[in-house]
């Protein structure tokens, strides 16, 4: 390549870079600033459903208020994350504005009332259509630059919601399709995550920090070996948490197609769906597998961050966990998936370590990350994912874990629309 056009490809990179920035601050500005206010009230109503036990019985209630709101004015909003990916996929009726504003009332609302789901959706949700928001108001953009756009606003949802900006990053890549990046989109996703997660950082809001106190640097031969074990049980967990992945997705949509095929009438659907959460909670005997599970203010109770310690999960716990989120999230509650897999993988993790007679720390980091990585075919940011949350000293476990599980999970997850571009097994169809 000569020297001119070598100056010229950096013109070009150097324009681009400067464009997108001034697309993307305004992106991640509004979307940061929207999972701070989220973060923050998801905070307030959790406290509020935890101190008035009562609330849980009102779940049938609000589920069909949620449902109606969203018959009347949310069109096709209902379609969620899945709608976002498609429209990225092929564009054709756009992401309204709308769905930022829906999202947030009903992710409120199921965990106000103890529906036991996530706020990665709700972060996803927003993002996207904020992106599209903005893409409406810019004169002249292609097709591909909306679509990148969608990408970007992906990605500052995720990190916003997670403070994870480098994984989210990665994520609204790998999220589209199995087996295919497009790096085209690198650039904008990535400054739309680090300004999201900066904003909310500035809002005040303080993510939760899972503790990973267990020695695992290699100063000594000793602790080399013990890392090479632990890599290998890394890769047995991996494979674990892909079937658990597999079945967590397989569960929910099977769930999903029993409601529509049962009840016609939407509303209807998360009454009877609110219900079964009522009388699971009352046959569990426990409250610890609704909500976020993220913390407690009861010290004995199961949560991401009890399977952090010995004793803090039970065998099943993983198990309870993830037939209420299934039952929650498929008959029209609102919210996500993602932080209910987490506490699955690292309630997988803890009693996988404790039946081995593992570190439950390191191995409870590992679960949380494999499960995530076989529930949405996403390994590489699950891998930064473990990196960011725990720190670099297990990336080799992080990696041996997810790749494992993505492997082991099949073609399917818990985005229908991801596309499957290609087999994840080199000579299979």
């Amino acid at each position: 390549m000569s020297f001119s056009s070598a100056l010229k490809e950096q013109r070009t990179a150097i324009v681009s870079s400067a464009r997108w920035l001034l697309f993307v601050i305004p992106l991640g500005i509004l979307t940061g600033s929207a999972c701070a206010l989220f973060l923050w009230s998801l905070d307030r109503a959790t406290a509020m459903q935890t101190s008035h036990d009562w609330m849980l019985y009102v779940l049938p209630v609000a589920g069909a208020g949620v449902a109606w709101l969203y018959q009347l004015t949310g069109k096709n909003s209902e379609a969620g994350n899945n709608l976002i990916i498609d429209e990225i996929h092929q564009p054709g009726g756009g992401v309204p504005f709308r769905m930022a504003p829906l999202v947030l009332l009903g992710t409120l609302v199921t965990h106000l009332f103890g529906g036991s789901a996530g706020r990665e959706g709700t972060a996803v949700q927003m993002g996207g259509s904020i992106a599209a928001g903005i893409g409406r108001v810019i004169p002249g953009l292609s097709a591909e630059q909306l679509r990148v756009l969608l990408m970007a606003g992906i990605a500052a949802g995720f990190g916003g919601v997670f403070g994870t900006p480098v994984a989210g990053t990665v994520f609204a890549l790998e999220v589209l399709a199995v087996g295919r990046m497009s790096y085209a989109a690198l650039v904008p996703c990535f400054l739309a995550s680090v300004i999201s997660d900066q904003v909310c950082l500035a809002w005040g809001i303080k993510h939760t920090h899972y503790a990973v106190t267990t020695d695992t640097g290699e100063t000594t031969s000793s602790l080399t070996t013990l890392k090479l074990q632990w890599i290998l049980w890394s890769v047995v967990l991996g494979v674990v948490a892909g079937w658990v992945g597999t079945l967590f997705a397989e569960f929910t949509r099977r769930l999903k197609a029993f409601w529509a095929s049962s009840i016609k009438w939407p509303l209807l659907r998360p009454v009877c769906g609110g219900l079964v959460v009522i009388g699971l909670t009352l046959l569990i005997g426990t409250r610890d597998y609704l909500g976020l599970g993220v913390s407690s203010a009861n010290p004995d109770a199961v949560t991401i961050v009890s399977c952090f310690r010995p004793g803090g999960a039970h065998y099943e716990s993983w198990f309870l966990k993830l037939v209420l989120t299934a039952v929650t999230v498929s008959c029209g509650f609102k919210g996500g998936e993602v932080t209910p897999l987490f506490f699955i993988g690292a309630a997988l993790g803890n009693s996988f370590a404790a039946l081995l007679g593992l570190p439950v720390d390191v191995f409870a980091a590992i679960g949380l990350t494999a499960v995530f990585a076989g529930a949405t075919n996403t390994p590489l940011a699950c891998i930064l994912l473990g990196i960011e949350l725990f720190g670099g000293g297990l990336t080799i476990n992080f990696a041996a874990a997810c790749i494992a599980a993505y492997s082991f999970s099949g073609h399917t997850g818990i985005y229908t629309s991801q596309r499957r571009n290609q087999s994840k097994h080199h000579g299979s169809e």
